[in-house]
């Protein structure tokens, strides 16, 4: 595969406003309506629903828009370019304690909770002295958004392997990028989520740390999300909406190979990545106490400058 060869495609286009996304559809009775996903395995079941007539059943004209992390699904849903967005479970908890005006929805995915079959790790390079988490003090290592789930759960790996987590530092890199910056050796290690861990390794990477299932078991790593005033606002939409969601999470987790064609429709993957890569779970429930665990890891890290009321974010 050539340098850069997973590169997430573009979003539909985006709208203006959040007033926009109820404008009657041509379909008599449908709502239009716009949600921020992360290029990644995590939107799968989003496009799933979409593509398999669930949120049709619902009277939703669903347009998904690409977005690179949690951070700019966060700034998107409270800037009003869409009512609802997919994060990681710590952007959520910095946006939070920032005072942004987010609320949880659903659950979006979760880690296996098993090292070696995961859908997130930390990789070097072949060559690297690196053995295993533990030795990775002084690296310099990608992760896709800083101050959020990546480098959270990095120190976590770091620290339950018996380093030292302080000693890390921590640059922003692309999931689509990362692995050419690991080859071109701007980067000591990266770590990234499917299919890119899966597409790393067939280039030579070799995995020292799962860091999902190392943090703490069933890890909820990301969430759908609205505002509050949005919420406010249409309640029955996020009604209808949120049970087109549980229904395509429930079908996901039930047609793995529906799961993994639909990824090849809106990333870019070498033939035989979809078909090796190591699938999350999608349950239907967030795990409360995985959250509160981020939370507390995110607030002994300095990633939250304050506490968050785990309780006042989720549904």
């Amino acid at each position: 595969m050539r340098r850069g060869a997973l590169v997430a495609m573009a979003g539909a286009l985006a709208l203006t406003g959040c007033d926009s996304v109820l404008e009657p559809d041509r379909r008599a009775g449908f709502d239009k309506i716009s949600v921020s996903a992360i290029a990644s395995v995590d939107s799968a079941p989003l496009y799933l629903g979409r593509a398999k007539g669930i949120f049709d059943k619902q009277k939703i004209d669903l347009t998904i828009s690409a977005v690179p992390n949690g951070a700019a699904s966060v700034t998107a849903a409270t800037g009003g370019q869409f009512p609802i967005g997919l994060a990681n479970t710590a952007a959520l908890l910095v946006a939070r304690a920032s005072g942004a005006d987010v609320k949880v929805l659903a659950n979006g995915v979760s880690s296996t909770g098993k090292p070696g079959k995961d859908f997130s790790a930390i990789l070097v390079p072949q060559a690297s002295a690196v053995q295993g988490a533990a030795d990775l003090a002084g690296a310099k290592i990608g992760v896709n958004q800083l101050k959020s789930i990546g480098d959270t759960t990095v120190r976590a790996s770091i620290r339950k392997a018996g380093g030292d987590p302080t000693k890390v530092k921590f640059v922003d890199v692309a999931f689509d990028q990362a692995l050419a910056k690991l080859t071109a050796g701007e980067v000591d290690a990266i770590c990234v989520a499917e299919p890119y861990v899966t597409a790393a390794i067939g280039q030579g990477a070799r995995v020292v740390g799962w860091n999902y299932a190392d943090t703490t078991p069933n890890l909820t790593t990301a969430m759908y999300f609205t505002t509050g005033k949005y919420a406010a606002a249409n309640p029955d939409l996020l009604r209808r909406f949120t049970a087109a969601l549980v229904e395509s999470l429930q079908y996901a987790g039930a047609h793995e190979r529906e799961t993994r064609e639909i990824v090849s429709t809106y990333l870019q993957v070498d033939a035989g990545v979809p078909a090796k890569m190591v699938l999350p779970k999608w349950p239907t429930e967030v795990n409360k106490a995985s959250v509160q665990r981020v939370a507390d890891l995110a607030r002994g890290d300095g990633v939250l400058t304050k506490s968050v009321d785990v309780d006042s974010l989720l549904p």
